[in-house]
């Protein structure tokens, strides 16, 4: 269980809320303002317990101070959706900073916006000065940003040295979530892993040949597995200093009796931004049939069929990675009727990594409850690797 804002004093309390805000903006415009509207919960908790809030949050990855990496933009947004007194300081640790600390202690606001935190120079490097400074601002420190939960940055872990620490809404739901669904006991479980490279997915595998009954493997990670079992690929991506590895995981996953999937047939292209057509569509063939000329960019009918009939006979569902080129219409289907056959599932389920959320909500606004969309990226490819997330193991007794 996590040390929840449930459980903290919050009456009168200065609350240091360490965020993920980390939204698109171009020419000072927020695009997409989910990961603000993800935060909303917990902001309000405070509020109504008489919390005065501290936002920090980062945005982008800035070399230094560079205002295009700027907080201000996301003042407005909060203010919308937000019945507080909100105002932001352009510094973090500094006179002017503090002043504006001061008015909250004096009920001068209710919120506080600092500058995005990585403007700061020993954030990345989990500086305990840095950390300190911090921590002198407020009484208590809440963290409900999941998406930096595997960052070990003085925003994320430092600062619980200095301060009783607490897990908000949001990074409740996902660690209940992802550990709920890691641990359920409703079989068979089936993972779905996609993407483009085994040496950024290994740690999942193997920790998924520990805990699942089949593996569903496409996306251009298949073809590394492929060489090894001597198919030829074409001009399939392959890893080729990952290959002894495909090889182990092979041997791993028949020695505790996990099926891995891999595709029958493959819709093909000269290159990913050069299909090959025929009839207007793009010609498929058997996946052992690539020609030396040609890639394969997503799976075709009889594999989706393959898929599609393991998922709708298992009980658990955890799915990361596309299945194929998905940013191109032509490459897409795979991907769309995998996720549609999943939506269908009415069992635990849960949806991790950038383009495979994308992906999901492409197909569908409103999904089930049983979905679980994960927002972290690479801390949900982290966690469900079975890797410690350092901002939750401060957190949590026995994480």
């Amino acid at each position: 269980m996590l040390n929840s804002i449930r459980n903290a004093e919050l009456q009168g309390k200065i609350v240091l809320c360490r965020l993920d805000l980390n939204v698109p903006i171009h020419n000072g415009v927020v695009l997409d303002d989910t990961k603000i509207i993800r935060s909303l919960d917990t902001i309000r908790f405070l509020a109504k317990n008489h919390a005065k809030i501290i936002v920090l949050s980062h945005l982008g990855r800035p070399k230094g101070v560079d205002k295009e990496f700027s907080l201000a933009p996301l003042i407005p947004i909060l203010r919308k959706h937000l019945d507080l007194r909100i105002e932001f300081s352009d510094e973090v640790i500094s006179d002017k900073s503090q002043n504006k600390v001061n008015e909250l202690r004096n009920d001068g606001i209710d919120l506080l916006v600092l500058e995005n935190i990585r403007f700061e120079d020993g954030e990345t490097e989990n500086d305990p000065q840095l950390a300190r400074n911090l921590a002198k601002y407020a009484d208590v420190f809440v963290f409900d940003a999941f998406g930096t939960a595997h960052r070990a940055h003085a925003s994320t872990v430092g600062v619980c040295r200095y301060l009783p620490a607490y897990a908000g809404f949001l990074v409740e739901n996902e660690y209940d979530k992802i550990i709920t669904t890691l641990k359920s006991s409703y079989k068979p479980k089936l993972a779905i892993i996609g993407g483009s490279k085994i040496s950024t997915k290994i740690g999942l595998v193997e920790n998924f040949l520990e805990s699942v009954d089949c593996i569903v493997i496409g996306g251009a990670m298949v073809f590394t597995f492929m060489k090894v079992q001597g198919i030829e690929v074409g001009k399939s991506l392959v890893e080729d200093d990952m290959l002894q590895t495909a090889k182990d995981l092979m041997v791993k996953a028949k020695n505790l009796g996990v099926e891995l999937l891999f595709p029958y047939d493959f819709l093909i292209g000269y290159s990913k931004d050069k299909p090959w057509l025929e009839n207007d569509i793009p010609k498929v063939v058997d996946s052992a049939s690539i020609p030396s000329h040609a890639m394969g960019l997503d799976i075709g009918l009889r594999t989706i069929q393959l898929f599609k009939d393991q998922i709708q006979k298992s009980q658990t569902i955890i799915w990361n990675g596309p299945l194929g080129v998905f940013e191109n219409e032509l490459y897409r289907r795979g991907t769309e009727q995998i996720g549609r056959s999943v939506i269908s599932r009415a069992v635990s389920t849960i949806v991790g990594g950038g383009d495979t959320v994308y992906a999901i909500k492409f197909l569908h606004d409103s999904l089930p409850p049983n979905i679980h969309i994960s927002t972290g990226g690479g801390a949900t490819l982290a966690m469900l690797s079975g890797h410690e997330l350092p901002a939750i193991s401060t957190l949590v007794d026995n994480y």
